[in-house]
């Protein structure tokens, strides 16, 4: 069985030639310090390496997808030294390759996650006659909706772009405890904002008994605020506003990473190109 490797050396592009499938780039695993050099478990390891997620290492260690040193691991928990080369099958590189990640312009009204009572799941939207073709990309494929699940939340009187994915390791990248990627926001607000309290909308407010992390607010018009966060706490943007006496009368999410929201129609969606990264 062919494989390709993730090692603490510099990442290395090489053809399969079983299934010319180019395995793409992924992080170097992080320096080694004292703490770490206890043995971790395996699925630990590869979700901070980047390889994919803890729940799909465990999908491949139990089908004996995985290697250690050259060895195959095929038993859930092991413990394996930080230090040590991860191979994955190609079987298993080929599975990683067909998940998509979509984008969809999430119109007000539609919950971002778990159906509510009297609300429709925003999931429901990605249907073929909703693709937005203007960018390219797959057929839609019925087996794109298996396991596509939404990687950050949106609130259902919010508006903009909402990522759903099949893939671990973007839903790692964008809402992981680590997680340091930008989601920017424009919010439409009523009433009037001091200096102090702009300061304390960029730094300086706490929700629920715990400090916000720093974020960047200004004016972008004359009723429109431009935020820009590395967190999404639950209805974060209209708490904070509220506490400094600001109404939200409108929020509209238009890039999250690298990635924009574009000329997306509310209600539309599209695949996240192959190039494209967050």
């Amino acid at each position: 069985m062919e494989t390709t490797a993730w090692s603490l050396a510099a990442t290395r592009r090489r053809d399969t030639a079983e299934s010319g499938y180019h395995t793409p780039p992924y992080p170097h695993a992080p320096a080694p310090t004292m703490t770490q050099r206890d043995p971790i478990r395996l699925s630990k390891l590869m979700s901070e390496r980047g390889i994919c997620s803890r729940r799909e290492a465990d999908a491949y260690i139990e089908k004996g997808l995985v290697f250690v040193d050259g060895q195959r691991i095929s038993e859930l928990g092991t413990r394996v030294d930080p230090d040590c080369e991860i191979k994955l099958a190609n079987e298993a590189s080929r599975q990683q390759q067909a998940r998509v990640t979509v984008l969809l312009n999430k119109p007000i009204g539609y919950v971002s996650g778990q159906p509510e009572p009297g609300f429709t799941p925003a999931i429901a939207l990605i249907r073929p006659e909703n693709l937005w073709l203007e960018c390219g990309g797959p057929a839609f494929q019925p087996a794109h909706l298996k396991g596509l699940a939404p990687a950050g939340r949106l609130d259902i009187d919010s508006t903009g772009l909402l990522v759903m994915t099949q893939d671990g390791r973007i839903a790692k990248q964008l809402i992981g405890d680590d997680s340091e990627i930008e989601k920017e926001y424009l919010v439409r607000v009523q009433g009037g904002l001091g200096e102090q309290d702009m300061k304390l909308l960029n730094h300086g407010l706490s929700l629920d008994g715990q400090k916000l992390r720093p974020a960047q607010v200004a004016w972008q018009n004359e009723d429109q605020l431009r935020f820009i966060l590395k967190e999404g706490r639950k209805r974060q943007i209209r708490r904070m506003c509220e506490l400094v006496g600001l109404k939200v009368v409108g929020l509209k999410r238009v890039r999250i990473g690298r990635v924009m929201l574009g000329h997306l129609p509310t209600g539309k969606w599209r695949y996240l190109g192959e190039n494209e990264r967050f």
